[in-house]
């Protein structure tokens, strides 16, 4: 087949990924109180994970980790600002509900490329995509985003200086968070296939291996808070996704 003619043959799948995306987020759109709520929950002392580090600080004793204990408000600087958050928090939550339907329609799409081996194979493959993709957006949600909502919002350059935050920039914040944690959990995923193309392998991954984990070690370090507790739950996730990867490669 030429280009074109695979152009044409995916262009069915486009129109149906794009009809899913409306959908998932007129729905989105539809459920706005219940899904505000899940959106505002990491800033709140009462969200999960909040509660868990509060709880942790009283056993170790160490105050940095009573992470959003103070109340954070929000607020709106345009006309129509409240109405276009609606639309963008609509557009995160049905891109994110309708990130596996893409991922099967992309693999509908390179099905017939496949042998009959490989086909039998790529349900598993597809079925480890979505675990990755699950296990990344609950990472983001539970542990990263409240870290760096307690972090950005309780900075201080000066004491002249008010923080008055805009409540699209805070859902931008917590969607980027998912969705960024969303990507960098298919690491493992990602070495699988360039395993077998040839152009990763274990051998090279744990000769870097102490590169990786500085790299891994500056990330962390800026995206959370300046406090080492923060910084290690963090890190440990991301360095055994990195272990993962060379057990994969191998």
């Amino acid at each position: 087949m030429t280009f074109f003619e695979h152009l044409d043959c995916l262009r069915p799948g486009l129109i149906r990924s794009v009809g899913v995306l409306l959908v998932a987020m007129v729905v989105a759109f539809m459920f706005k109180e219940p899904i505000m709520d899940a959106v505002m929950a990491p800033k709140s002392p009462e969200f999960v994970t909040n509660r868990a580090m509060y709880a942790l600080a009283e056993q170790t004793g160490s105050e940095v980790l009573k992470i959003n204990q103070n109340p954070v408000t929000l607020i709106n600087t345009t006309m129509a600002g409240q109405f276009n958050m609606h639309m963008l928090m609509a557009f995160y939550v049905a891109l994110i509900v309708a990130i596996p339907y893409l991922l099967v329609e992309l693999w509908i799409f390179v099905l017939p490329a496949l042998t009959r081996s490989e086909r039998r194979s790529s349900y598993m493959y597809m079925f480890y995509i979505l675990l990755c993709l699950v296990a990344g957006v609950c990472f983001g949600y539970f542990i990263l985003a409240p870290l760096s909502v307690n972090f950005l919002t309780g900075y201080v350059v000066s004491s002249d200086i008010t923080n008055m935050i805009d409540v699209g920039s805070y859902i931008s914040l917590v969607a980027n968070m998912v969705l960024v944690c969303a990507v960098v959990f298919e690491l493992p995923v990602a070495v699988f296939f360039l395993s077998r193309t040839g152009l990763l392998t274990a051998s090279f991954m744990r000769k870097y291996r102490r590169h990786a984990v500085v790299v891994l070690a500056i990330g962390a370090a800026i995206i959370t808070p300046p406090d080492i507790m923060s910084m290690i739950l963090v890190i440990i996730p991301l360095y055994l996704l990195y272990e993962a990867s060379i057990w994969i490669a191998k």
